[in-house]
C-alpha cells in the first residue's frame, strides 16, 4: 500500500531494490505482474494479500496520508481467508482532503453504534498498556466529563505540552505567559507535568477521547475548520452546551511525532489566521471578531513593509478573512 502511493520516480526505485521470493502458490514474483498489481491498489484504495505469504492467511492495507496528501505510513490487518477476502472489504473513502473534523465526521458517519469515539492521529503511537480502557473508566466515574486525553510526549519519550487555554481576543493580544501569571486558577500553566487528573480548557486533537452521546447532542466536529482550532471548538462547545469538561489524565502516556509533515508557509499562517477569525466570531461574536481583525490588519501591514510576503495575509485580513480563502476550497 505505501509503495503503490510514492511519487513515480520514488516508486520505481523501491521496486528496482525488491529481490522477489516465492512462499506460497500465490506469491507475485514477477516485476510485470507486480508493477500491475500497485496500479490496481491506486485505483482501488487498498492492498490486498490473498494467501501470498502464508497458505489461507489474507491480509488488506492502506496507507495513511497526511494533510499535505503524502504517504507517510501504511496500516494493516490480517486473518483467515474465510473471514478476510475481497468479498467483504469495504473501503470508506473522500476524494477530497477535508481536514481533521471532515475526516473523522466521515469516519463517525459508518462508524457502528458505540459509547464513545476515539479520535487518534495516525502519527501517535500508545505508550501505556490499555490506555483506551483506563480512559473509559474515567469517563464513567467522573460525571461532568466530557472529553479526555493522555499526556503527550515526544519521539524521544519527553514531555510535551498537551493543555492550551481557549482562544479568545485576550489570548491573543495579551498572550499566554501573561495570562497565566495574572489568573493562574483560570489559566493554567501549560508548561508543567500534572500529576492528577486536571480539569483543562482543551487538549490536543492528536487524541481525544469522548462520549459518542455528548459528540452527537453538540453537533460532532464543525467541519468549517480546517487544520486548526478543531479541538478547541469541540471542547468550548461540550462545556456551554452539555456544561462538560476537558481533562488531561497524566498518568496515561502516547507519543505523537507532531505535524512533521506540515512546514511552516505564507499559506499555514493564512489558513490559521482564517480560523481563528471564524472561532472568534462563533464563540464571542461580532465586536470580538472586529476588533481581533483590525489587531491583526494593523500588526501584519507594519510586518509587510519588512518581510514582503505578508503582503498575502494582510489584503485577506482586509476582507475580512472569510472561509472562501481557506485551502479547503482549493
Amino acid at each position: 500500500a505505501i509503495i503503490a502511493y510514492l511519487p513515480v520516480e520514488e516508486r520505481q526505485r523501491v521496486v528496482n531494490m525488491i529481490e522477489f521470493t516465492r512462499y506460497t502458490d500465490n506469491t507475485i514474483t514477477d516485476l510485470g505482474a507486480f508493477t500491475s498489481e500497485l496500479d490496481t491498489v491506486r485505483t482501488r484504495g487498498f492492498a490486498l494479500d490473498q494467501g501470498e505469504g502464508n497458505d489461507g492467511v489474507n491480509c488488506v492495507a492502506v496507507p495513511v496520508i497526511d494533510s499535505l496528501g503524502n504517504v507517510i505510513a501504511g496500516l494493516w490487518v490480517s486473518s483467515f481467508s474465510n473471514r478476510l477476502n475481497k468479498n467483504n472489504l469495504k473501503l470508506i473513502r473522500s476524494t477530497l482532503n477535508t481536514g481533521f473534523g471532515g475526516g473523522n465526521m466521515l469516519g463517525v458517519a459508518h462508524a457502528s453504534p458505540t459509547k464513545y469515539y476515539a479520535f487518534i492521529n495516525n502519527d501517535t503511537l500508545q505508550v501505556s498498556d490499555n490506555c483506551l480502557k483506563h480512559l473509559k473508566d474515567f469517563m464513567e466515574t467522573e460525571s461532568d466529563a466530557g472529553l479526555c486525553s493522555p499526556q503527550m510526549l515526544d519521539e524521544h519519550k519527553n514531555f510535551r505540552v498537551t493543555i492550551d487555554h481557549f482562544s479568545s481576543l485576550q489570548r491573543e493580544i495579551l498572550r499566554r505567559p501573561l495570562l497565566e501569571t495574572l489568573f493562574p486558577k483560570t489559566y493554567l500553566n501549560r508548561k508543567i507535568e500534572y500529576t492528577e487528573p486536571t480539569k483543562v480548557h482543551y487538549v490536543q486533537g492528536s487524541f481525544m477521547f469522548i462520549g459518542s452521546g455528548d459528540f452527537h447532542d453538540i453537533g460532532g466536529f464543525d467541519t468549517n475548520l480546517f487544520l486548526f482550532y478543531e479541538e478547541s471548538d469541540i471542547s468550548r462547545r461540550l462545556l456551554k452546551q452539555k456544561h462538560k469538561y476537558t481533562y488531561l489524565i497524566p498518568s496515561l502516556k502516547y507519543i505523537h511525532y507532531k505535524s512533521a509533515s506540515i512546514k511552516k508557509s505564507i499559506e499555514i499562517k493564512i489558513e490559521q489566521k482564517i480560523s481563528l477569525l471564524y472561532y472568534t466570531k462563533k464563540h464571542y461574536g461580532w465586536w470580538h471578531w472586529k476588533i481581533l481583525n483590525l489587531y491583526y490588519i494593523k500588526r501584519y501591514f507594519f510586518t509587510s513593509i519588512f518581510k514582503p510576503k505578508y503582503w498575502k495575509l494582510f489584503v485577506i485580513l482586509l476582507s475580512g478573512a472569510p472561509l472562501s480563502k481557506s485551502l479547503k476550497e482549493k
